[in-house]
């Protein structure tokens, strides 16, 4: 089960905590505070899930806010610029806001060159988890811009993840679309299942 920006709303919480007795693996592609905020309420809520879970820092929480709200949940794994292996399956994951949004401060950032810096190590034919989407796919803003990285795009293109699971542009929430067979999917607070 896939997920992201659930931004502090405990009915979405609530959902997704019954949608994952679905699931075998439960993905949760950042925002799960609000600027910085409801952090730790989020994941108290969240952690109800019992399936393995991977997770990665939005733009509205830092890594380390994250890793410090999930420490007293054993299923979840918080990853930046890092790797874990679930089910025989390889997770990399990469947060924050790329590249860096225009909200200011307390938006945990990074421009598209340290986020290539942190992507190096991510294997290929795996599942890369980004909060920010790339470039061209699934990304386009209200005003109608192409908001996604493109280090993610590179990344994509060079590592050809099966699955490339995201959030962050919310106007693309709740879709999927193949890229050169790479399925990647905007995930979205309602939660969704792609079968690998």
């Amino acid at each position: 089960m896939l997920f992201s920006d659930v931004h502090v709303d405990r009915r979405y919480c609530q959902h997704l905590v019954a949608l994952s007795e679905q699931a075998d693996v439960v993905v949760g592609a950042g925002d799960f505070g609000s600027l910085r905020r409801g952090i730790v309420k989020t994941i108290n809520w969240l952690s109800s899930i019992k399936k393995p879970t991977v997770l990665v820092p939005g733009n509205a929480e830092s890594y380390e806010e994250l890793v410090s709200a999930c420490s007293t949940w054993p299923e979840a794994v918080v990853l930046h610029g890092s790797a874990c292996s679930i089910a025989g399956w390889s997770f990399y994951g990469i947060g924050g806001g790329i590249p860096v949004t225009p909200f200011g401060s307390w938006s945990y950032d990074f421009s598209e060159s340290q986020a290539l810096e942190l992507l190096k190590d991510c294997p290929t034919g795996g599942i890369l988890v980004s909060h920010s989407p790339p470039f061209g796919v699934l990304d386009i803003s209200s005003g109608g811009q192409h908001l996604g990285s493109t280090a993610v795009l590179q990344t994509m293109q060079s590592r050809s993840p099966r699955l490339l699971v995201c959030g962050h542009i919310h106007e693309s929430c709740g879709q999927q679309y193949e890229v050169n067979g790479t399925t990647v999917v905007n995930a979205g607070p309602e939660g969704m299942f792609v079968e690998l």
